[in-house]
């Protein structure tokens, strides 16, 4: 496996333990990602590599912004998009943002299935603020990272 799949599991792994956790992720997280990212590209292809990078970073970022902007998506998502970018360059985020999309979707519907079958059960009383923000969220760091993963499948 190459250092880009390498920096991409580590990045993925951390993110969702993360959102999983926290329904937040840290800011260290992307900037890892675009760390890495930036390395990566530089080490394969020098300065043009930088440009690769810096395209995909603006297209990781911009993909995510409008869903961020209408309150459907945090900013740690729309982050981590962006330090994807930067390793996977915009040809190849783009698939993976199309693969995000497919797995966010089925994530959704799952949620939302496994929610309406728990919901005459927790008849136990009235959520916390905390507990009603968090039944509402759905961690999306998950279908980010598994979107990202599938796109460095190689094809053929």
């Amino acid at each position: 496996m190459s250092m880009q799949v390498w920096i991409a599991i580590a990045v993925g792994l951390a993110a969702v333990i993360d959102d999983i956790a926290r329904r937040h992720i840290a800011n260290w997280i992307p900037a890892a990602a675009l760390a890495g990212g930036f390395g990566w590209q530089i080490g394969r292809g020098g300065w043009p590599g930088a440009l690769t990078a810096l395209a995909g970073t603006a297209v990781g970022f911009a993909v995510f912004l409008i869903f961020y902007l209408l309150g459907g998506m945090g900013g740690g998502d729309v982050k981590l998009m962006a330090g994807f970018g930067a390793l996977l360059g915009a040809g190849r985020l783009l698939e993976a943002a199309l693969w995000t999309a497919g797995i966010g979707g089925i994530m959704a519907l799952a949620v939302l299935g496994w929610r309406a079958l728990r919901r005459p059960a927790m008849a136990s009383g009235p959520l916390s603020a905390e507990e009603r923000e968090r039944e509402a969220s759905i961690p999306y760091a998950p279908a980010i990272a598994l979107g990202v993963w599938l796109s460095l499948v190689p094809k053929g």
